[in-house]
């Protein structure tokens, strides 16, 4: 068993009174920030452990914290899908961490939750759509940031701004997310509540269908994309676009349609590409040699992609 889920395990049985941890394994999360691991007690409960690796991880679970207070019965019970519950938490080393009641369901790779078929494109768009029209309450109670279209835009630029001070970016690219985040049009939309964290780890799957959705750090009011981003990276090329219609059908039938927004899976294939950089610049931050190497791994493949000397399977957003 590995230290780190025995360590886990140990901090279960101090946030939860009366859990005796039987046996423990890694769950999959984001490993530059979180350590994670499923425990078993002895009556065969199982528990879901979350602990921060840095003081702006902790704030994330904080944050997460106060998004599932802001969940009440009546909202969860809305919702097409369970939402984690909190059952105890521990303080070491200034950071907390929590242990959530596990739910139902596994994560699943993406290139099997892609094989899963109809059944699983119509779970992930309603997924997608619930988050996109929660009640405005929740942003309220849980006093989540609130962003416009431009304020989003300029958020981007910033982030842009701040990989090119590495050195690291091939300029092919920078040119490139430049003139995507300088094309007003494109990022003209709505704003809606997002999970900001939206991927295969974070959702649930029993029996083949979607019922569970993890990770909630991240949620805020901004860019519908964000959400999207990740679906981008799945080989069926057809299984995006699948989902943005089942999206998009469960928006319409909520009343919310989508405002318009004929750019949204440009936005987010763009997104997609530009999480290479913003890996790269955490990496840097870090002063992670193994993560700025991945990085730039994947950032000299996307350059070789868009000069055309791959036939483009890295290449996500195209204008």
């Amino acid at each position: 068993m590995h230290r780190q889920s025995l360590h886990l395990a140990a901090l279960a049985a101090a946030a939860v009174p009366g859990l005796t941890p039987v046996s423990v394994v890694a769950s999959p999360d984001d490993p530059a920030d979180f350590s994670a691991a499923v425990v078993v007690d002895a009556q065969r409960q199982w528990w879901r452990v979350r602990s921060p690796r840095t003081p702006e991880a902790g704030i994330r679970l904080e944050t997460e914290l106060q998004v599932l207070a802001a969940l009440t019965p009546r909202v969860r019970a809305a919702l097409p899908f369970r939402t984690p519950s909190v059952a105890g938490a521990v303080r070491l080393g200034g950071l907390r961490t929590f242990v959530y009641q596990d739910m139902p369901g596994r994560p699943l790779p993406l290139e099997d939750l892609v094989v899963l078929g109809e059944p699983a494109v119509q779970d992930v768009g309603r997924v997608i759509a619930a988050v996109h029209t929660l009640p405005s309450s929740v942003v309220d109670l849980a006093d989540l940031p609130v962003y416009t279209a431009e304020e989003v835009r300029n958020r981007r630029l910033h982030e842009l701004d701040q990989a090119a001070t590495t050195g690291r970016i091939p300029p092919v690219l920078l040119r490139r997310w430049e003139e995507a985040m300088e094309e007003e049009a494109l990022w003209s939309f709505s704003p809606v509540p997002v999970h900001g964290d939206l991927h295969e780890d974070n959702l649930l799957v029993e029996r083949g269908r979607v019922v569970g959705v993890t990770g909630w750090t991240d949620l805020h009011v901004g860019d519908p994309a964000v959400d999207l981003a990740w679906l981008a990276a799945a080989e069926d090329p057809d299984f995006a676009e699948r989902v943005l219609d089942a999206y998009r059908g469960r928006r319409a039938d909520a009343g919310a349609g989508d405002d318009g927004d004929e750019h949204l899976m440009r936005r987010a294939s763009l997104l997609a590409e530009f999480a290479l950089a913003q890996w790269l610049v955490r990496g840097v931050d870090r002063h992670d040699a193994d993560m700025i190497a991945e990085a730039e791994d994947m950032l000299a493949e996307l350059a070789d992609a868009v000069r055309g000397r791959t036939h483009g399977s890295c290449l996500l957003y195209t204008s």
